[in-house]
């Protein structure tokens, strides 16, 4: 009896202490500033997702000339994906349609780019969308720039 209580409480500290770690991570991603709340979807140039599926939440970081994405349910220390401001092509701009609107956040844009052939979909909210398109647009003269 004593064993299963004594395991019990050592999944319980594990759980607890993976919580914790969880939310450390978060916060020493954001640390740095210039964070906002970005989902996204990837695709073939070709191919058509379905509608709500294949979005992946996380949390978008300016860094530089790149933005560093990060998944929020994962412990990597590391970003998921590193875009370039220079390899960003925005394509188009659209209201999340049918079951979108349950995966993505309220209020999200999604925005249709393209990077380095990649055919991807960022979701954010109507803020961090104006200040993204101010982050493409203010490229250091010669950089090749493409919203649309």
């Amino acid at each position: 009896m004593i064993l299963a209580f004594q395991v019990c409480g050592a999944i319980v500290a594990a759980a607890l202490l993976g919580l914790f770690v969880f939310g450390l991570r978060r916060r020493l991603i954001q640390r740095s500033g210039g964070t906002f709340d970005c989902s996204l979807r990837l695709a073939d140039a070709k191919e058509e997702l379905p509608s709500g599926k294949g979005w992946i939440y996380g949390v978008a970081r300016y860094s530089g000339d790149s933005i560093e994405w990060f998944r929020v349910f994962s412990y990597a220390p590391r970003p998921r994906r590193v875009l370039e401001r220079s390899a960003i092509e925005v394509l188009h701009r659209r209201e999340p349609q049918g079951e979108e609107e349950l995966a993505l956040l309220s209020d999200s844009v999604v925005l249709v780019c393209e990077h380095r052939g990649l055919r991807l979909e960022l979701a954010m909210s109507d803020d961090a969308l104006t200040g993204f398109l101010a982050w493409l647009e203010a490229a250091p003269p010669g950089q090749r720039v493409n919203v649309a």
